[in-house]
């Protein structure tokens, strides 16, 4: 008989990075290190898809950050930028209220239960972003996180003629040139179906094969996806219609953030929100909370059903004791008639 593959004893959370897990984009100590005016340049980048149409270019809107983040270092502005500044970079990133400690208690919580400790219970953080993924790498988070899915550059591309070559030039100095891996929001969704199936943990496990759902490593019922807002739709149903919760976090000072979730939830895209605040006791943390309890409790009843189902009761003796005996007389002698009957 075939065993599966995973036992699915396995919580994740996936988060969004920018904007929710950070106040705003991650590429922010990244521009201050080079003295490049963030907002020129995402106001560049925006325009961009428009303009090339205009040349008879086209151009797709979610490759042109990492396009145009290349021509400020090939037009000299960010010159000498590669993945060693990027995780440095990555060090100055500031998060918002309770992390990264949130990631670490939150794994303390299932821990600490003896019921899911039995089964083998256990947490896991996955972080899907658009941002890049060396700054992510670099940031005080990434100790805590068991995955990261995010865009990553190419240092010294492989020249024309680099298969006929023995020995390839080692060079002191780098700077990215090339997209090595590119995450847009419609993307994100096969970084979860990778969580999913387990190809993240076994490369064998090819996302689009075809895998039972009982022989994926974490079902979508077992995740929770946190994000900030509509660019993540495309998660938040793939999540929320394979079982899972959905949670939208806002910045407490920006109105139009509660405003933007509050339509999501009204449509159906999200179970709940909740201000980016991830302190002992706040309203996130203690949603959140309250969700993984609650999958843990299910993956407990789940397994401890199946045993009851499938392990037969042991053998007893037939014959009785004295006293099971005596019982039996009692039970079926006939009564005596009584005068007070």
């Amino acid at each position: 008989m075939a065993s599966p593959l995973f036992t699915q004893n396995i919580v994740a959370c996936i988060w969004d990075f920018d904007k929710t897990l950070i106040p705003s984009y991650m590429q922010a100590p990244l521009f201050q290190r080079y003295g490049v005016d963030e907002a020129t340049f995402w106001m560049e980048t925006n325009a961009l898809a428009e303009n090339y149409r205009r040349r008879g270019y086209h151009i797709a809107p979610e490759i042109s950050y990492l396009n145009h983040l290349l021509t400020y270092v090939l037009a000299g502005p960010m010159a000498g930028l590669n993945n060693k500044i990027l995780r440095e970079c990555g060090g100055d990133i500031k998060f918002y209220p309770g992390l990264p400690e949130f990631f670490n208690s939150s794994r303390q919580w299932v821990k600490a239960r003896p019921e899911y400790t039995k089964h083998e219970i256990v947490l896991e953080h996955y972080i899907v972003s658009t941002g890049l993924a060396e700054m992510v790498r670099g940031s005080s988070i990434a100790p805590f996180v068991d995955g990261i899915w995010a865009c990553e550059f190419i240092e010294n591309p492989l020249q024309p003629g680099f298969l006929k070559q023995k020995e390839f030039n080692l060079e002191a100095s780098s700077e990215i040139a090339q997209i090595g891996v590119m995450i847009d929001n419609t993307t994100k969704t096969r970084a979860i179906f990778e969580v999913n199936k387990g190809t993240n943990r076994n490369a064998a496990i090819d996302v689009n094969a075809k895998v039972s759902p009982e022989d994926r490593r974490i079902p979508l019922q077992n995740m929770i996806y946190i994000a900030d807002g509509p660019s993540d739709v495309p998660s938040f149903s793939v999540v929320k219609k394979g079982g899972g919760k959905t949670y939208a976090v806002y910045n407490p000072a920006v109105r139009a953030e509660f405003e933007q979730n509050d339509r999501l939830r009204h449509t159906g895209r999200i179970d709940h929100y909740g201000p980016a605040d991830y302190s002992e006791n706040s309203q996130t943390a203690t949603w959140l909370h309250l969700q993984i309890e609650k999958i843990c409790e299910r993956i407990v009843s789940d397994r401890e059903g199946a045993m009851a189902q499938r392990v037969a009761r042991p053998p007893r003796h037939l014959n009785s004791t004295p006293e099971e005996e005596a019982a039996k007389k009692a039970a079926t002698s006939p009564k005596q008639s009584s005068f007070l009957e």
